[in-house]
C-alpha cells in the first residue's frame, strides 16, 4: 500500500508523489526510469540545443525510447519554451514537442509510458492544446502565482511553483517556497508540486502541510548511484557544496542556480540584450548549454556551469533510487502521522 496516495498520483499513475526534475541539458533515460522503477515520476531531460536541431530531436528521441525500454511505469519529458529577445519562441521548442509527440504515436509502447509533458522557461501558448490532444498530462513550471493562475485558466493540468532556491533555470521572480506555495494553492484548483529546496520525507511532508500535492527534486536525484550518465566529479561538487557555495546568474532564459566557480563568475552581472536578434540570442544560449553540458558529461567543474539547488549544502551523500523514493514518501507520511497524534494527545481532556 503506497504511504501517500491523492489526486496528483491517480492522475499520473504513480505510487508516491515524488518527480524527478527535468536536468537537462543532458541525457537522463536510466535516472528517469530508476525513478518511475520506485514507484515517482521519472523525467527525460531534453539534450541541449545543438546547431543542428533535427540530429537533437533524434537524440531525444533515442532517450524517450530508451527510457521506455527500461520501466513499464509512467515517465515525463521535460522541454523549456525557449523565447528570443523580443518574445519569440526559439526553433528547438517546436522541434523537441514534435518529437514527443511523433514518438507516441509511432509506438504503442512508449505512449503508455510517456503520459507527462512538462513545459518549463516561456508561456507553452498554442503548445496547451496540442498537448491535450495527444491525451498527455500537461505540467508546467511557474516562479510566481500570477503565472500559475495563468497556466490553470489556460488548461495545463497540474502547476510545478518552483521557489528560488531551485538549482537550474530559477524562476525570475525571487519567491521562496515557503511563501510562493500557500499562495499557489489557494489560487488554483489544479494540482500542485514544490520544487525547490526538497531533499526528503520532511521536505515533501513540509509540502503536503502547504497545500502541494508533492515535490519535484532535481538536485537529490542528481546525487544518486542510479545517475550513471553524468561526470562523478560532477555529483563530487554538489557532495562538497556548502552553504552559501551557490550563487544566481544570467543563464539560458533567465536566472540560473548553481555552483559559484569561474564559469558562474564570468556571467555575473550578465545581461541578454532585450532587443537582440534571433541569431545572437541563439548563439548565447547555446553557448551556455555547451558550458553545462562540459561540466555533466566531462567534469570540468571549474571552468563550466556547474547547476545545483541550495539544497546541495544538506546532501552529503548518494542514495539509491530504488530505496529512496519509497522510503522518502513513507518518512513523510510517518512525520504527518506524528504530528496528527501529538495534537489529538494535546487537545484530549
Amino acid at each position: 500500500m503506497p504511504a501517500i496516495t491523492n489526486r496528483y498520483t491517480k492522475l499520473v499513475g504513480i505510487d508516491h508523489p515524488i518527480v524527478q526534475e527535468g536536468l537537462g541539458p543532458f541525457g537522463t533515460p536510466k535516472l528517469a526510469a530508476a525513478v518511475s522503477n520506485a514507484g515517482g515520476l521519472g523525467t527525460v531531460s531534453m539534450p541541449g540545443m545543438p546547431e543542428d536541431i533535427a540530429a537533437g530531436a533524434r537524440t531525444f528521441r533515442d532517450h524517450i525510447e530508451e527510457c521506455a525500454g527500461l520501466t513499464d511505469r509512467p515517465f515525463a519529458v521535460n522541454i523549456p519554451v525557449g523565447v528570443d529577445g523580443r518574445g519569440r519562441v526559439l526553433p528547438f521548442t517546436d522541434a523537441y514537442i514534435r518529437t514527443v509527440l511523433d514518438a507516441r504515436r509511432a509506438d504503442d509502447a512508449v505512449a503508455r509510458r510517456l503520459t507527462v509533458l512538462t513545459t518549463s522557461a516561456g508561456f507553452p501558448g498554442d503548445y496547451i492544446e496540442r498537448i491535450k490532444a495527444a491525451g498527455m498530462v500537461h505540467q508546467h513550471k511557474v516562479g510566481s502565482t500570477r503565472q500559475a493562475v495563468k497556466a490553470a485558466e489556460a488548461g495545463v493540468d497540474v502547476v510545478i511553483a518552483a521557489g528560488f532556491e531551485m538549482g537550474g533555470h530559477a524562476p525570475s521572480k525571487a519567491v521562496h517556497t515557503f511563501v510562493l506555495i500557500p499562495s499557489v494553492t489557494e489560487a488554483v484548483d489544479v494540482p500542485v508540486l514544490l520544487t525547490g529546496g526538497a531533499r526528503d520525507g520532511r521536505g515533501l511532508a513540509a509540502a503536503l502541510a502547504m497545500g502541494a500535492d508533492g515535490v519535484a527534486m532535481g538536485t537529490r536525484f542528481i546525487t544518486s548511484t542510479d545517475n550513471t550518465d553524468w561526470h562523478p566529479a560532477y555529483l563530487q561538487a554538489l557532495l562538497d557544496a556548502q552553504e552559501g557555495d551557490d550563487v544566481a546568474f544570467d543563464g539560458v532564459y533567465g536566472p540560473c542556480r548553481g555552483l559559484r566557480n569561474e564559469a558562474s563568475e564570468r556571467l555575473l552581472g550578465h545581461r541578454d540584450a532585450a532587443d537582440g536578434e534571433v541569431s545572437d540570442v541563439v548563439e548565447l544560449t547555446r553557448a551556455k548549454i555547451e558550458s553545462m553540458q562540459r561540466a555533466q558529461a566531462e567534469g570540468d567543474v571549474r571552468g563550466s556551469l556547474v547547476l545545483t539547488g541550495q539544497v546541495a549544502s544538506g546532501i552529503s551523500s548518494l542514495v539509491t533510487v530504488a530505496e529512496f523514493v519509497p522510503r522518502m514518501a513513507e518518512e513523510a507520511a510517518r512525520i504527518l502521522r506524528d504530528l496528527a497524534s501529538r495534537l489529538t494527545t494535546q487537545g484530549a481532556p
